[in-house]
């Protein structure tokens, strides 16, 4: 099979996007008599564990759209996720009907509505039912396929009952539906696609499609390679699965890849790592996009930066203030964040090019403070005791604040009123202007503002505070570059910020997300759907994207870094250089970018990239014929 060009994809998609000629095809009203069922799969639907929650999620309203009541998406049952995110219905459809046969064979499942944008329709598995059938259902893996699986493995054994409880969801609604509708069964990633080969090896009459989204191999073997894709050529996968201890893992992928009649992954960087590690080169390419309605603010988002921006400098007066001062309108917040994978993310790169910026500042005599925050999850005791002090002193500050308006306004409108001017000295009771005075003493510090917020659990070994610390970047007084290590994403439930990390992010002036190994790339993806620039990199999916279809990306504040060909300190200059250039920008040339962002986001909204799932459902209805 040809490697799928993202050229390709895009001359395809518009293809697929017109009025198909095959009788089975098309619209939203999706109750019509003899057009194919949809039902997408996977473990994360109304399971948030990673971000292709977010795909589906955000792909929900475009899907439906499409298929209307023939959509329905499966996945495991957990309570305490679909107490919030489910709501059951009548079992009736196709979808509600096979539930019911399904609860007769002895395996419970929930049928109803997944609550997000679209509303479609959700059967939720109880798997656990299957577990007293669990060897059987792996030595049917191991004897029709070769693969086998370990027995403690405790996320194989809850994916391979999963797998087995789709097999036979779908196998009922395949003899309901016989003679009356095809059925498309849609797979993504091996915790999802166990089930593949099952019903491929028993004849299930529908259509498959799998996506992958991320090799289990790659990741590993991208964490420990220095030159991963320089190498890839070269790994052998059936020993380099074995070396990481993975080879369940890998296997279930690739008998997935290559039991579906139609293989897709999210990006041409990810098609080349499928070639050589799962020996199948995708057919289809599915970037990810994102449900843009959801985050757009029309003509208010330049307000939305300036609102959140002005919590961010609350948070900045509360961390840096009481140990020395900068001009807050002189500031730029630059961020990054996502899971902690520390080399994968590009952390270990951003780090070292932050401390490169500070220099080229420091040097160049800049008039400018840059804030950097790096958000990420890890091992915590608490929020450091330093951290909730200044929150608690903030707090202080606007009490006695609000008491001086309350009582200078109620003085000043009586003596004027008595026409005369007031003595100010008289405009406040002693008392607050003594607890002003104590609050003042009491906020001063004689140490450096910490470089962290939490108390990790072991910042000893912890990669990203070492590096920090080796970088000397220890948010000294004429650093021109100060840094906040947040280890705990970013909600309202934190008293340090008070926000959500959407309205984090609008407050913030750039991010920078240079990933050594990322399959697509959805954090800055939600970046510029929020009016924010952002910094990508030639190895994510999304940049390389960028490269090949958006020659002019920079000029709409969408930077790519280039990292196939360059090595960590080459990159990191680059990356330095890109920063220092934004520093340069006056207020009006950043507003200019943050509109070009806002305004080219629809590019990467579902109604328009969700196409291509639609020529991969297709193409696999094709196939099947």
């Amino acid at each position: 099979m040809g490697k799928p060009t993202q050229a390709a994809s895009e001359s395809a998609a518009e293809t697929s996007a017109k009025p198909s000629t095959r009788p089975d095809a098309g619209g939203a009203a999706g109750t019509r008599r003899n057009e194919p069922l949809l039902v997408e799969v996977s473990w994360e639907v109304c399971n948030q564990v990673g971000g292709i929650y977010q795909v589906l999620r955000s792909k929900v309203p475009s899907m439906v759209a499409r298929w209307g009541n023939r959509y329905c998406l499966v996945g495991p049952y957990q309570g305490h996720t679909a107490s919030i995110e489910f709501e059951p219905a009548p079992l009736v459809g196709p979808f509600g009907q096979a539930v019911k046969q399904l609860h007769e064979a002895g395996i419970g499942a929930q049928f109803g509505r997944w609550l997000v944008t679209g509303r479609p329709h959700v059967v939720l598995l109880h798997h656990g039912d299957v577990w007293s059938r669990l060897h059987e259902v792996k030595y049917r893996i191991w004897a029709d396929h070769g693969i086998a699986l370990p027995p403690n493995d405790s996320i194989i054994n809850d994916c391979s009952a999963f797998a087995e409880a789709v097999r036979q969801f779908l196998w009922l609604l395949a003899k309901r539906q016989s003679g009356r509708r095809r059925l498309v069964a849609h797979f993504h990633e091996w915790m999802g696609g166990i089930a593949i080969p099952m019903l491929r090896h028993d004849q299930w009459p529908g259509a498959t499609v799998f996506t992958t989204h991320a090799t289990q191999l790659g990741r590993y073997l991208a964490m420990h390679d220095l030159q991963f894709y320089q190498h890839l050529g070269a790994f052998n996968p059936t020993v380099e699965a074995k070396r990481y201890n993975v080879e369940a893992h890998h296997g279930l992928e690739r008998a997935a890849a290559h039991g579906a009649h139609v293989f897709t992954t999210v990006s041409d960087v990810t098609a080349q790592e499928c070639r050589h590690l799962l020996g199948r080169a995708p057919d289809v390419l599915l970037p990810n996009g994102l449900n843009i309605q959801r985050f757009a603010a029309v003509h208010e988002f330049q307000n939305l930066h300036s609102k959140y921006k002005e919590k961010i400098h609350q948070f900045t007066m509360g961390h840096f203030f009481p140990s020395y001062h900068f001009d807050l309108d002189k500031t730029l917040y630059i961020f990054t964040s996502g899971r902690y994978e520390y080399r994968n993310k590009g952390m270990d790169l951003t780090i070292e090019a932050l401390a490169r910026l500070n220099w080229r500042m420091r040097q160049s005599n800049v008039d400018r403070t840059v804030v950097a925050f790096l958000v990420t999850r890890r091992p915590f005791k608490s929020i450091s005791v330093g951290a909730l002090q200044s929150s608690a002193m903030l707090d202080e500050f606007r009490v006695i604040g609000e008491a001086f308006q309350e009582q200078i306004g109620q003085r000043m409108l009586s003596a004027a009123a008595q026409g005369r001017i007031p003595d100010l000295n008289t405009l406040v009771d002693d008392y607050w202007r003594l607890r002003l005075r104590r609050a003042i003493q009491a906020w001063k510090r004689n140490y450096l503002p910490p470089i962290v917020t939490h108390d990790l659990q072991d910042d000893q070994h912890d990669e990203v505070l070492n590096q920090l610390r080796t970088c000397r970047l220890w948010n000294h007084a004429d650093d021109r570059v100060k840094v906040v290590y947040h280890p705990d994403f970013i909600s309202t439930t934190s008293p340090l910020f008070g926000l959500e990390y959407e309205q984090f992010v609008r407050g913030c002036h750039l991010g920078v997300f240079p990933s050594y190994y990322e399959p697509w790339g959805y954090t800055p993806l939600e970046s510029i759907a929020l009016g924010v620039p952002a910094i990508t990199s030639d190895l994510s999916g999304f940049g390389s994207y960028l490269i090949q279809l958006l020659p002019d990306h920079e000029e709409k504040g969408l930077y790519v870094l280039r990292r196939r060909d360059a090595d960590f300190h080459q990159a990191a200059e680059q990356l330095g250089d890109l920063m220092f250039r934004f520093t340069q920008l006056n207020r009006r040339e950043r507003i200019a970018l943050r509109n070009n962002v806002e305004s080219f986001s629809e590019h990467f909204d579902w109604h328009n990239l969700g196409r291509r799932y639609h020529e991969a459902h297709g193409l696999a209805l094709d196939r099947l014929v």
